[in-house]
C-alpha cells in the first residue's frame, strides 16, 4: 500500500484497515491515554494532531469520545498522501470538525503547537533514523505529550493475521501488507534504544503492550 495504486484500491484498503482496527480494539490505547490526560488539560479545547491518519477512523473515534464526555477538542489529521486525506474527509460525517492536511510531517509547520500528538500504525513504515527524528519532532511540537500506537513484532499475531485476513476476505493488499507490517514492527528494546537516541531519558516515556498485538509508547510532559 506504500506503492502507487488507484483511488478505488486505496479506498478499499483503507476501509478494510478501519474494519481491522475496530475488530481488534485498536483505538483502546489512545482513548485510555486521553481519559487520563484530559483530566489535567488546560482550559480550552485540546489540540490533538494525528500523524499518518490514514482513513481518519481513529480521529473520528476521538471526536465521538470527546462529544460523549463534553471535552472540547480541535482535531487535525496529517497524511503524506493527498488522496488519502480526500478519502478521510469524505468518510467523515457533515457535522465533523476535523481538519485534514496533506503534508510530510517533517515539513509541516503548525500555527500553534498541538497539546497532544498521536500516531497509529505509522512508525513501522519508517527507517530507524526517521523514527528517532519523528520522536524529536513530537517532543518539539507537543506541549502535553504524545503517543505512538503501533504493532508488536511477534510470531503468533503474524501467523494469526495471515489466516484471519484470508478468512475475513480482506483486500489482497491488506492480506499482503499486514504480515509485512508485523515483520517491520518493533519490540520494547527497540523503542528504548530509539527514544534514548532521540534524547529522552528512560523515565520520560512508557512502553505498554496491549492485546492483541499492540505496542505503545507514550509520553506525558506534565
Amino acid at each position: 500500500m506504500d506503492a502507487p495504486c488507484s483511488r478505488e484500491v486505496l479506498q478499499a484498503c483503507l476501509r478494510d484497515l478501519a474494519r481491522v482496527n475496530r475488530w481488534f480494539l485498536a483505538y483502546r490505547p489512545v482513548l485510555e491515554w486521553l481519559d487520563g490526560v484530559s483530566r489535567h488539560a488546560p482550559n480550552g479545547p485540546l489540540r490533538i494532531l494525528d500523524v499518518g491518519c490514514g482513513y481518519g477512523d481513529g480521529l473520528r473515534c476521538i471526536e465521538r469520545w470527546a462529544r460523549k464526555r463534553g471535552v472540547g477538542v480541535e482535531l487535525s489529521g496529517l497524511d503524506l498522501n493527498p488522496e488519502t486525506i480526500a478519502i478521510a474527509s469524505e468518510a467523515s460525517p457533515p457535522e465533523s470538525a476535523i481538519q485534514w492536511v496533506a503534508a510530510n510531517v517533517f515539513d509541516h509547520e503548525m500555527l500553534r503547537p498541538a497539546h497532544l500528538i498521536i500516531s497509529s500504525l505509522f512508525t513501522h513504515h519508517l527507517p530507524d533514523e526517521d523514527v528517532v527524528r519523528f520522536v524529536r519532532w513530537m517532543e518539539g511540537n507537543a506541549q502535553l505529550g504524545w503517543l505512538v500506537n503501533d504493532l508488536s513484532r511477534a510470531p503468533v499475531p503474524y501467523y494469526l493475521f495471515r489466516w484471519f485476513s484470508r478468512v475475513a476476505g480482506l483486500h489482497p493488499f491488506v492480506q499482503h501488507d499486514g504480515p509485512v507490517s508485523f515483520r517491520r514492527a518493533f519490540v520494547p528494546d527497540d523503542w528504548k534504544r530509539l527514544c534514548t537516541n532521540a534524547g529522552l531519558s528512560r523515565d520520560d516515556f512508557e512502553i505498554l503492550g496491549y492485546k492483541p498485538a499492540r505496542l505503545c509508547v507514550r509520553r506525558r510532559k506534565h
